[in-house]
């Protein structure tokens, strides 16, 4: 299976998958390394993942997207209303549901979009599975997954079995900032295994 991993992090997502040939797109070349460091078989993509998705989705069987999150998130409406004036309003980032409207419309594959929970009424209905929003045009059993303390989180801790204490980053885009944004490889795993399922089943 040829798969598109965007927006890839350090690859959360992508810890756990098996038989795949994985493309990762992800715009911090620290970042990236370490993704290559992590995932060496991997091909990994240094530039922007929204143009990549627009020139490239055809080549592909299953695409995970996760287009940045924090314009969308609640948590943003909540610290802006916490400390007024210290934090600024800003248009929500509508890549997403440019995203969005490409795979649903043009992609022939299995494809999933991840983001946060909005703090207003999404305008593309999803599905939502732990602390996630999913478009996606395959069906997502619901699961539960044992959480891990993100919220409290050091540079120097484990989470997931991932520790990257050693990796050199600079101010703008910290530890603690990268450990946060991943996504529960458990989760990860379950999406690409119910995209197969659904697959399966077309073939009879």
């Amino acid at each position: 299976m040829k798969v598109l991993n965007l927006y890839a992090g350090i690859g959360g997502n992508r810890k756990l998958w098996t038989d795949v040939e994985v493309t990762a797109v992800e715009f911090n070349p620290q970042i990236a390394a370490i993704y290559q460091d992590f995932f060496p078989d991997d091909k990994v993509v240094v530039g922007d993942a929204h143009q990549y998705l627009l020139d490239h989705f055809g080549e592909f069987d299953f695409i995970w997207t996760s287009p940045p999150c924090p314009s969308h998130s609640r948590v943003r409406i909540y610290s802006s209303n916490m400390k007024k004036g210290l934090i600024k309003p800003i248009y929500p980032d509508m890549k997403l549901y440019e995203e969005i409207l490409l795979m649903k419309y043009y992609f022939k594959g299995k494809y999933v979009i991840e983001n946060v929970i909005s703090f207003y009424p999404p305008l593309l209905p999803p599905q939502e599975l732990e602390r996630h929003y999913f478009w996606t045009n395959f069906h997502i059993a619901q699961r539960k997954f044992s959480a891990q303390d993100i919220v409290n989180i050091k540079k120097s801790d484990t989470i997931y079995e991932v520790n990257i204490e050693k990796y050199k980053l600079d101010s703008s885009y910290n530890h603690v900032k990268v450990l946060r944004n991943m996504v529960n490889p458990h989760l990860g795993l379950h999406i690409l295994n119910e995209s197969k399922i659904e697959q399966q089943s077309q073939l009879f």
